[in-house]
């Protein structure tokens, strides 16, 4: 089951697995989209399946095998924790379904190399999380350094700094587990970011802190209790592109002055800044050498949250062409924040040797809303 289209009125039927807080903001988006229908939602947990079914309009809901089963779904969302990501996956491709899978696409480069491979051999595809980097937000940006606005791209500094979330999560242990993190929590946002912008990172050396062995969850029905941190809550690279290009960047949970979303990229007429790489709007600034004022560049394009990346896949399936948040591209990041991980373990520079594929910026144009 390789095509991207079927079901009444030509819509593509969708089935999402795992019905957390991050599937409410799917579905708002993808019950609104033209060309797809989401036709159930499954989860382990049946109730909160059921909840999230019957509060978007969705026709049903399930177990994983129940949805699975279904001959008039092609494409599953992927919403389950990241440990359980390349199992859940494989499952979907061997049912026969293309795969959209939030990030990480995996939690070690051979189990990613794996779920591409089976996707391949299957003819199906594997995309996955951010979208953000879709959104108008970064597209905008992305076609400014693509038309030269900054000159050739050379280097960029980014800046994730958080005091950390277990002052507002309910549940934030999961973020200071192992495969989690700052670094793996955030950092796709900024790499994928960066290899938009830069192509294939080559090299990475970096360098890691831990602030506290324990943390205290601040709000909801856990409040007060302490929790383990079991991974380095700071990290500081430097990433090297095939290119040339280089890139400063810092994920930290350990930070009292928040400074987060900062996107700088450098080039040899100027600098711009982009917006919030975790968000899909926002406007960009450009500085070029001799002028004495920035200039701001707005957003233009869709700006529509997470789902953007399923109906890009979709088209892109239809069209015969590479999607934009590629599997590949995915399994390169993950491979980049793994070298960062072992660099700073390490102390010693570590070798990227995947590679992708330049992205082209979408056309101003673009709108996942109107069907095509």
């Amino acid at each position: 089951m390789s095509g991207a289209t079927g079901g009444a009125a030509g819509r593509t039927g969708i089935g999402i697995i795992g019905a957390g807080n991050i599937s409410t903001q799917y579905l708002k988006n993808l019950t609104t989209f033209e060309e797809v229908e989401v036709r159930m939602v499954a989860d382990i947990d049946l109730e909160r399946a059921q909840a999230q079914a019957e509060e978007y309009g969705v026709p049903a809901f399930g177990t994983v095998d129940d949805l699975l089963a279904r001959d008039d779904i092609e494409l599953v969302v992927n919403l389950t924790i990241p440990a359980a990501h390349t199992e859940v996956g494989h499952r979907i491709i061997a049912a026969g379904k293309h795969v959209w899978s939030e990030k990480p696409v995996a939690l070690d480069h051979d189990s990613a190399a794996e779920l591409l491979a089976a996707a391949e051999k299957a003819g199906l595809r594997v995309a996955c999380a951010p979208d953000t980097v879709l959104g108008a937000g970064i597209q905008t940006a992305l076609r400014a350094i693509a038309r030269g606005d900054i000159g050739e791209p050379l280097t960029a500094t980014t800046m994730f700094h958080v005091p950390g979330p277990e002052s507002w999560h309910p549940n934030p242990d999961f973020l200071f587990a192992t495969g989690a993190g700052p670094l793996f929590d955030m950092g796709p946002y900024y790499v994928t970011t960066l290899v938009h912008a830069f192509g294939s990172a080559s090299r990475v050396q970096a360098v890691s802190s831990k602030s506290r062995d324990s943390r205290t969850i601040g709000s909801g029905p856990r409040a007060g209790q302490t929790f383990p941190v079991e991974v380095p809550t700071h990290h500081a690279a430097l990433i090297e592109f095939a290119s040339g290009a280089s890139a400063q960047s810092t994920f930290s949970f350990q930070h009292a002055l928040p400074r987060a979303g900062f996107v700088e990229i450098n080039g040899t007429e100027g600098t711009i800044s982009l917006p919030d790489p975790n968000n899909f709007d926002g406007d960009s600034t450009l500085w070029r050498y001799g002028q004495s004022e920035p200039t701001v560049i707005p957003a233009t394009g869709a700006a529509f949250g997470r789902g953007t990346g399923i109906v890009e896949l979709l088209r892109a399936i239809r069209a015969g062409v590479p999607e934009r948040a590629s599997g590949a591209l995915a399994s390169h990041v993950l491979d980049v924040l793994l070298g960062i991980r072992d660099a700073a373990a390490s102390g010693s520079a570590v070798e990227i040797t995947s590679r992708v594929a330049p992205i082209a910026p979408l056309p101003e144009e673009w709108d996942p809303s109107v069907a095509q």
